[in-house]
């Protein structure tokens, strides 16, 4: 009677173990908050790095990593995803970014999650500054621990105008490298692109 009983135990033991193996690498290929902040900053200008705050991975979850007191959030690279991606953006562009986190985490598409964005700002539910904001994103093939750099690392420049047009601001809307362009004319998250070329 007590085989049967004991085989059972073990073999929820085996499960168990199983799958604490299956979650633990992931938490053990989180990089430190040393280091998330280090590749994290990188995506902002030097003057502007010692005041940032950071939003960081602990256990799989985004959450603040370093309070800062200067205008810029900075988002550590997803450890979870392939190659290197962090991002700086002014201060009060974080209700919509937050927002767009939110609706992503619920399942939400990247056409659909933008649109319900656009309707939160429109109907005043969602805080979106007016002027010119500022987003820098940093990417690469893997962030070099040793070096402290972006293994061919390449700065994408954001400038978020909401509502901006071709007519109300001059820029060209054909989307071209090396040059600024204005994508999302006229809606409230409109901005002037500038990517590097290639």
């Amino acid at each position: 009677m007590t085989r049967p009983a004991a085989r059972s135990i073990a073999q929820r033991t085996a499960v168990l173990v199983a799958l604490c193996l299956l979650v633990a690498p992931a938490w053990s290929a989180t990089p430190s908050k040393d280091l998330q902040i280090a590749g994290a900053l990188l995506a902002a200008p030097e003057e502007m790095r010692e005041g940032a705050t950071v939003l960081g991975w602990v256990e799989g979850q985004l959450t603040s990593i370093r309070d800062g007191e200067g205008e810029l959030v900075c988002l550590a690279d997803d450890p979870a995803t392939d190659g290197f991606n962090a991002a700086c953006y002014h201060e009060s562009l974080e209700p919509f970014m937050a927002r767009g986190r939110e609706l992503r985490a619920e399942g939400m598409s990247g056409r659909d999650r933008q649109q319900k964005r656009f309707e939160e700002v429109d109907n005043g539910t969602l805080p979106m500054p007016r002027e010119g904001r500022m987003l820098y994103v940093l990417t690469g093939d893997s962030y070099d621990e040793a070096g402290g750099q972006v293994v061919n690392g390449s700065t994408r420049w954001v400038i978020y105008m909401p509502y901006a047009t071709a007519a109300s601001t001059g820029f060209s809307t054909t989307p071209q490298r090396g040059a600024p362009w204005l994508m999302g004319e006229g809606t409230p998250g409109a901005h002037v692109m500038i990517t590097p070329p290639n």
